[in-house]
């Protein structure tokens, strides 16, 4: 691959995602008001990404700010993490009977302030292999084509019988 050809490809609307919300809410445990992510667009063994749309109605919104609405960083952090978590199950042949849980966060930081009709373009990417059932990740949230977070996760991968 040349040097300069991007991994990932650029978000495109126009072509049908990896995986609809439909088919997210299939793979994770959350749900309304905590299933932050709206589709899968790409997802490899070791990328994913995904779109998240901000809008207006987020019920975060009431409280933060109701006059100047910012999207709380902890939530991106958490919608990157939900991102991610479709790249460490995709690594299993059944997860559906596993759970992702959060080891922790290094390194975040905080470039744009993500506003109500913002779409984060939310990439993930394996720094490692998944070695005895921990992930870490580096993770990027793009508006507009400009860096709005970034940073690395540690997650746990398990097996719900356990």
């Amino acid at each position: 691959m040349e040097k300069d050809t991007p991994v990932v490809p650029p978000y495109d609307p126009s072509k049908p995602p990896v995986y609809d919300i439909n088919q997210i809410a299939k793979i994770l445990p959350h749900r309304y008001p905590f299933l932050l992510i709206d589709r899968i667009y790409h997802l490899d063994e070791v990328h994913v990404a995904g779109i998240k749309n901000v809008t207006f109605n987020e019920p975060f919104f009431q409280g933060h700010f109701p006059e100047n609405p910012v999207m709380p960083g902890v939530l991106q952090i958490e919608a990157m993490a939900q991102i991610g978590g479709i790249l460490v199950l995709n690594s299993v042949p059944d997860p559906e009977n596993y759970w992702t849980y959060f080891l922790g966060v290094e390194g975040f930081k905080f470039r744009k302030m993500v506003m109500p009709g913002d779409t984060l373009d939310i990439k993930c990417e394996l720094l490692q292999p998944i070695k005895r059932g921990i992930a870490k990740m580096k993770g990027t949230a793009h508006v507009n084509g400009k860096l709005a977070s970034e940073g690395s996760m540690t997650a746990s991968i398990v097996r719900k019988d356990q």
